[in-house]
């Protein structure tokens, strides 16, 4: 090994970014180490030593623009374009509101190849994110180097999808020279070894799997429903009179296990629209969510859903929460509820040029996670089977998957509305799909419904197959 390796690893553990003991991770698991490169900045000849050892590993790397994944490794990223003297870009967190709006900031050309440097890898998905927002500017990524490498196979999923990853230090490094030194004992370096050597993410679960691990009630009920009906169509009944309502959701009920209404969009609404809809309900053995979206402070929410003309906690077993208003929002909905109700999180927007962020969409799952009892789960879209795959691994499997904006017939609406294919969305990881025009636009809405239901559950079941392996 390198002497200069060497340096960085007993530099790194003076500085305490090398951590040993028991450390609870951010997904509730417990680790023998923790790593944490934040505070390399402050020590300049550290970040000497780090960008010596970067040039000396890309040497045989084609680039003609680096960019540094934030934040940690943007500075380190900037040091090396100096060095190099090539050009520097970089993602912002979210697109500019005002000026150009523009993601990534630097000069370079289309198709011009960028090197991302990274100071971890564990799983490889803030990697994907990243060569994704690179590639859309219409840069080409093949090169990712990061400074320590802790996963289990990062190199392997990287290689997948054609990107090669050039660690500078492994864990196995750090352990052979700490131990050397005397600075980490023998029992903790297996430890540390051990836990390294198996996958970090749990192997997704079949439904049957996710539903004898499933705790919240209502949860279980859709799990349930969705197996007993072996249906994974939702129905999006965005429809204005109660006569149309009423006949498309008794031709489309027996394919469905759950409609979603937009009550308040209903111009002749009358008291007996509810124990109808929970009529058809009854009879087509479907649940009921309505799609309302509260989006306001805690008590303002919790008139909105349970008084008014449509008192909607009174039918509505589920309904769609924005988390703008912060977690508070979730007690105004649900606490003190005489019967309980269960919520929704939008995580992500079908619709084009929407404002929700990486960010946001995560800080929306990590308050999802801790609120299971009234949080069933999250409607959230994506791109490609890929990029959904990379949200439903940030999403606890005792919690479902919505996945709006999908349609038989790929394309748009013309009024910002994306699609993609329900094969696309269900081997991304969706556990339902939600389809509203192309079904209630078409002119019969029953067979289309039986077209969606088919291809939905052929699909899904195929995948539950493979999970159950």
């Amino acid at each position: 090994m390198k002497i200069e390796k060497q340096n960085l690893i007993l530099d790194l553990h003076r500085i305490g970014a090398l951590k040993f003991g028991e450390f609870k991770l951010k997904s509730g698991a417990s680790s023998p180490f923790y790593i944490d490169l934040r505070s390399i900045i402050s020590y300049p000849e550290i970040v000497k030593n780090i960008v010596s050892l970067l040039k000396s590993e890309i040497s045989n790397c084609k680039f003609d623009v680096i960019t540094g994944i934030p934040y940690t490794a943007l500075p380190l990223a900037a040091q090396l374009s100096l060095e190099l003297n090539t050009p520097l870009v970089y993602q912002r967190k979210e697109v500019k509101a005002y000026g150009t709006g523009k993601l990534i900031e630097g000069h370079f050309k289309q198709g011009q190849t960028c090197l991302i440097i990274d100071d971890l890898i564990t799983t490889g998905e803030s990697k994907f994110e990243a060569a994704e927002a690179m590639e859309q500017a219409g840069l080409t990524v093949h090169d990712f180097v990061c400074l320590i490498d802790r996963s289990y196979n990062g190199s392997e999923v990287l290689a997948k999808q054609g990107y090669q990853l050039i660690s500078i230090v492994t864990v196995a490094d750090m352990i052979e020279v700490l131990t050397t030194k005397g600075l980490l004992d023998a029992q903790l370096a297996s430890k540390v070894s051990d836990f390294v050597n198996q996958p970090v993410e749990k192997p997704q679960l079949s439904l049957s799997q996710r539903l004898r691990e499933t705790k919240a009630p209502l949860t279980r009920k859709l799990m349930e429903t969705i197996l007993r009906k072996k249906s994974n169509l939702i129905l999006s009944l965005d429809v204005e009179d109660t006569k149309t309502f009423f006949e498309i959701l008794d031709a489309t009920g027996p394919e469905i296990f759950m409609v979603k209404t937009h009550v308040d969009i209903i111009k002749d609404f009358r008291g007996d629209f509810v124990p109808r809809l929970k009529g058809l309900a009854e009879k087509y053995d479907f649940l009921i969510f309505e799609d309302r979206k509260f989006a306001d402070i805690g008590s303002t929410v919790r008139k909105q859903f349970r008084s008014g003309v449509h008192r909607i906690a009174e039918w509505a077993e589920y309904v769609t929460v924005h988390m703008i208003a912060g977690e508070a929002i979730l007690d105004g909905l649900f606490g003190d509820l005489e019967v309980p109700r269960s919520g929704f999180l939008l995580a992500r927007m079908s619709a084009k040029g929407n404002l929700i962020s990486e960010t946001y969409t995560r800080q929306v799952i990590e308050i999802g996670k801790s609120r299971k009892a009234c949080v069933s789960g999250y409607i959230g879209h994506g791109v490609n089977a890929e990029d959904i795959k990379r949200l439903r691994n940030k999403i606890p499997q005792d919690q479902l998957l919505l996945m709006p904006g999908v349609n038989l017939d790929s394309g748009g609406d013309g009024l910002g509305q994306q699609y993609l294919s329900v094969e696309s969305a269900i081997e991304g990881g969706a556990d339902a799909i939600i389809v509203g025009r192309g079904i209630i636009a078409s002119e019969n809405p029953a067979i289309e419904a039986k077209r969606y239901r088919d291809s939905g559950w052929k699909a899904f079941k195929s995948r539950d197959e493979q999970y159950a392996k």
